[in-house]
């Protein structure tokens, strides 16, 4: 099975601004290394051989220069492409990343802000690029409100994910880590773009949902996810990061 990857370094950085005025948020410190190369590594372990990097026109030169080292080291292909309207939406990378898509039977997309960690988490994620439908991630929150939720009937059966949903109805959030069958890119023409003007992946996996297309993966407790998209959870990962390498001797995301 033909699987490739698709990171999305685009954006605006809305939550870390000012700091995000002069620099892509992804390339912000995360105690030792830059914030992408955490997802990034996601990717790597997965034993993904080719990468898509969608990312701003201006940081283009710099990804390029960071990531030559990791390709020749981990013999990594990776191709860029450009986000020109960093507010598009995330599932607008995948019109993006299309030629990618159809070269392969499965591919990841996770968001160069999105951190996990966890003993059995790579092989969570094998499991999920072997399985026929396509995965969703989730992790409980403690405020659903600024997530998308997921819909559960009385099954547990996944039925709807709820954007920022203004009462409770869970407290499980998707994460920035997808795996999708390239097929189902065919369900982005049947999604409009939201009042903010976006292709919303939320949108595009309902659409998969109410196809029977969308499966989902429960991280539970022993697997640790940072939403790194504001100023408070950069500074909690960069401890956690700091705790487990200073108290383990092991390096989280070793990459460089």
């Amino acid at each position: 099975m033909i699987t490739k990857g698709i990171i999305l370094l685009g954006g605006k950085g809305k939550r870390l601004k000012p700091l995000t005025n002069y620099l892509s948020k992804h390339l912000l410190p995360v105690y030792n290394k830059p914030m992408f190369c955490y997802s990034l590594s996601t990717l790597i372990y997965a034993n993904i051989k080719e990468i898509l990097i969608i990312c701003n026109e201006k940081d283009l030169e710099i990804y390029k220069k960071i990531l030559i080292p990791i390709s020749k080291k981990h013999n990594i292909k990776f191709l860029f492409e450009i986000q020109k309207n960093p507010t598009g939406g995330i599932a607008e990378c995948l019109k993006i990343g299309s030629n990618l898509i159809k070269s392969c039977e499965r591919f990841v997309l996770i968001l160069g802000d999105n951190f996990f960690f966890g003993r059995d988490f790579p092989k969570i994620l094998l499991k999920a690029i072997n399985k026929k439908k396509s995965s969703v991630f989730l992790s409980s929150v403690n405020n659903p409100k600024n997530f998308g939720i997921a819909k559960f009937d009385k099954k547990n059966k996944l039925i709807k994910i709820i954007e920022k949903p203004t009462s409770i109805i869970g407290n499980l959030a998707v994460t920035g880590l997808y795996v999708y069958n390239s097929k189902s890119i065919s369900h982005l023409k049947s999604i409009k773009r939201s009042k903010r003007g976006e292709l919303e992946i939320t949108s595009f996996n309902n659409a998969l949902i109410k196809k029977n297309s969308l499966d989902y993966i429960n991280l539970g407790f022993g697997i640790t996810w940072f939403d790194l998209g504001t100023f408070s959870n950069l500074y909690e990962c960069s401890e956690f990061v700091k705790l487990q390498e200073s108290r383990k001797g092991i390096q989280i995301s070793k990459i460089m």
